[in-house]
């Protein structure tokens, strides 16, 4: 997925409200920009960091700006927006281009499920069970090579995974996909000790035989899409002084 205009460079001053963002173009000026990410954005939010803005000139939009990048500086990137995990996966899961669902043909997004809840996508095709796949953006890596979730406490997702255990246990597939937006992590883990209640409802959905898939994605100033599967969990023999 390409972004829809160029991206330009910028440092970011400050982080606020959650949803907004001052930053420092390269000619010195101060802009405030749309921060489409809800979490914490541990790690990510620093003051000075070199970051990628999108321009638009939507006149229905408040901001002209709008936050997608962080460069790390070293050839790697972290994509903030949140709202973009769905949009690469919708266009892969179309092209069947995520192998362990590449059987199914028909992808619906926003379908109501559960109780009062919406998964990402439901996957259907006939003669295989019905697919609900839910989607959780990945952007926190406290240790090199480690993405975690959540990056604070996620009350909603502790229901998606219970909501995901009972379609699971009613005979459907039930996928819990992570999508990393991030280039320099190759395992995924779950952040216990920030949400607990949430790494419990993980393993009892696991347990129920909810599916859990990760993706990684290529990132740069132009656009973002899917990379290699990535690794659940810390290799054997992991310990704290790997980090």
């Amino acid at each position: 997925m390409r972004f829809q205009t160029d991206l330009v460079p910028a440092r970011l001053i400050r982080r606020y409200k959650r949803f907004l963002a001052d930053c420092r173009l390269e000619d010195g000026s101060e802009v405030t920009a749309h921060c489409a990410n809800p979490g914490s954005m541990m790690g990510l939010a620093i003051e000075g960091s070199k970051i990628w803005l999108e321009p638009n000139d939507d006149p229905k939009k408040k901001l002209n700006y709008g936050w997608r990048l962080v460069d790390h500086e070293n050839d790697h990137f972290t994509g903030v927006d949140t709202s973009l995990p769905n949009r690469v996966l919708r266009a892969a899961l179309e092209a069947r281009q995520v192998a362990p669902l590449a059987a199914y043909a028909t992808v619906r997004p926003e379908v109501k499920y559960g109780t009062n809840s919406r998964v990402d996508f439901l996957l259907t095709q006939e003669g295989l069970p019905d697919a609900y796949v839910e989607v959780k953006s990945v952007t926190l890596s406290r240790s090199s090579g480690f993405a975690e979730f959540p990056d604070s406490v996620t009350t909603r997702g502790a229901k998606h995974m219970n909501e995901l255990a009972t379609v699971a246990r009613a005979g459907h597939r039930a996928v819990l996909l992570y999508l990393v937006q991030r280039t320099d992590c190759t395992h995924v883990d779950i952040a216990a000790d920030i949400d607990p209640t949430y790494a419990a409802a993980h393993a009892d959905a696991t347990k129920a035989g909810v599916e859990t898939l990760c993706l990684g994605t290529h990132i740069t100033p132009q656009g973002i899409t899917l990379a290699a599967p990535l690794a659940l969990g810390r290799p054997t023999g992991y310990t704290a002084a790997n980090k």
